[in-house]
């Protein structure tokens, strides 16, 4: 997916050099690639990072779990 993405913003890039104006330029960079490109990724990133963080906190309840038998076993003295 990124080389897509790098792909896009290099022609894009090219699409930029060639307009009329350095704003027109600039304009044409930015709406037609950054920000396209940005919301792309992001959207696609999503089930990465909803996943990263369902991993994250069941490492965290284990933890907490792990921590919860300790203490009991050292209030039963083993």
């Amino acid at each position: 997916m990124h080389i897509a993405a790098v792909g896009w913003i290099y022609v894009v890039l090219m699409m930029s050099v060639v307009e009329e104006s350095f704003v027109a330029g600039i304009m044409t960079f930015f709406l037609y690639g950054v920000l396209p490109v940005t919301i792309i990724l992001y959207i696609g990133g999503t089930g990465r990072r909803r996943r990263r963080r369902e991993q994250e906190r069941l490492r965290e309840r284990d933890m907490q779990e792990q921590q919860q038998m300790v203490q009991e076993d050292k209030r039963e003295g083993i």
